[in-house]
C-alpha cells in the first residue's frame, strides 16, 4: 500500500497524468459530469459519449443472461434507458460545441431489423421484451401492424386504376350502349303513358320519338352548328311534342342577359333619366 502511494507521488507519474490531461485522455480518477452542459471541451464530450456507449454495450450484453430474475432485468433495462437519455444529452452538447451530429445516424434496430419499440421513448432490450405485460404490448402492436397491412392490401387494388375503372371507356362499348338505349326507350314510353293519362289524351295517340343527339327532331330544329346541343332546347322539344299549340321557343327558359347587355340597359336608363330631368327643369323655368 505504501509502495503505491510512493508511486503516485513520483515525478514521472505526475508528469504522465498531466500529459494525459492535456491530450484529453484523462485518468481513471476522472468522473463524468452529471450535466453535459457543464462540459465545454469537445474532446471531453466525445470521450464521455464513448464511455456511455461502452456501458450501454456491456449492459445490453448482460441483459441477455437467462439466469437473471425479472427484477434484475427490469433494473438493467431502466439503467440502459437512463444511459440512452444521457447519451442524447452529450450528443446535443457535442452539436452545440460544433462537433458531429450523431443524432442523424440510423435508429437502433432489434434482431428482426426493426426499430426497437417502446412507449414514449422508453425502449425494451433483450429479455425485457419477454417480461409479463411487455410481451402483450409487443403482441398487440404486431396485431395492429398485421391488420393495417391487410387493410392496405384490400384498398391497394383500388389504387392506380385506368380509365375503364371510372367508366371513361363506356362510350366505346357498343353492347353497353345498346342496353342503355333500350332502357331509355322503355322509360320514355312509360313517361308518355303517364302524360297521356294526366292530359286525358286518347290511348291510341301516337307516341313521339325520343329526342336523341343523332339528329332526330320534333317540331323545331336548332341551328346547325358544331357546338353540342343545348339541354334546355332538347327538353323544350320533348315538351312541345305533347302540346301542339305551343312552339319550342315558347317553352325555352328566359334568356339571361350577359354583363355587356346589362351595362347597356343601365346606360340607357341613365340617359333616359337625365333627359327627363332636363326637360322637366325647362318646363319649370318657363
Amino acid at each position: 500500500m505504501a509502495r503505491n502511494e510512493e508511486k503516485a507521488q513520483s515525478m514521472l507519474y505526475r508528469f504522465r497524468e498531466a500529459q494525459a490531461a492535456e491530450l484529453g485522455l484523462g485518468t481513471r480518477s476522472d468522473r463524468r459530469p452529471r450535466m453535459a452542459s457543464a462540459c465545454k471541451s469537445l474532446r471531453d464530450c466525445e470521450r464521455w459519449r464513448g464511455e456511455i456507449l461502452r456501458e450501454i454495450s456491456r449492459k445490453v450484453s448482460k441483459i441477455q443472461d437467462a439466469g437473471l430474475t425479472d427484477y434484475e432485468v427490469r433494473d438493467l433495462n431502466d439503467e440502459i434507458n437512463k444511459l440512452m437519455r444521457e447519451k442524447r444529452h452529450w450528443e446535443n452538447q457535442i452539436v452545440a460545441l460544433g462537433g458531429a451530429n450523431y443524432r442523424r445516424n440510423v435508429a437502433m434496430l432489434d434482431d428482426d431489423g426493426k426499430e426497437v419499440p417502446g412507449t414514449k421513448g422508453y425502449k425494451y432490450f433483450g429479455r425485457a421484451k419477454d417480461l409479463p405485460g411487455v410481451r402483450e404490448l409487443f403482441q398487440s402492436r404486431k396485431n395492429d401492424e398485421e391488420e393495417e397491412n391487410r387493410t392496405l392490401g384490400y384498398y391497394k387494388k383500388f389504387l392506380n386504376q385506368g380509365p375503364a375503372y371510372y367508366g371513361d371507356l363506356d362510350e366505346t362499348n357498343e353492347k353497353l350502349l345498346e342496353v342503355e338505349r333500350q332502357a331509355e326507350d322503355e322509360e320514355w314510353e312509360e313517361i308518355c303513358t303517364n302524360i297521356k293519362e294526366a292530359l286525358g289524351l286518347p290511348e291510341d295517340a301516337p307516341v313521339p320519338k325520343i329526342p336523341r343527339s343523332d339528329g332526330s327532331k320534333a317540331s323545331a330544329s336548332p341551328p346547325e352548328s358544331t357546338e353540342p346541343p343545348n339541354p334546355s332546347f332538347v327538353h323544350a322539344q320533348a315538351a312541345a311534342a305533347y302540346i301542339p299549340f305551343l312552339d319550342t321557343q315558347d317553352l325555352l327558359p328566359p334568356k339571361i342577359p350577359n354583363r355587356t347587355e346589362m351595362e347597356q340597359v343601365l346606360l340607357d336608363l341613365r340617359k333616359k333619366a337625365l333627359v327627363e330631368e332636363y326637360f322637366g327643369n325647362e318646363e319649370m323655368t318657363t
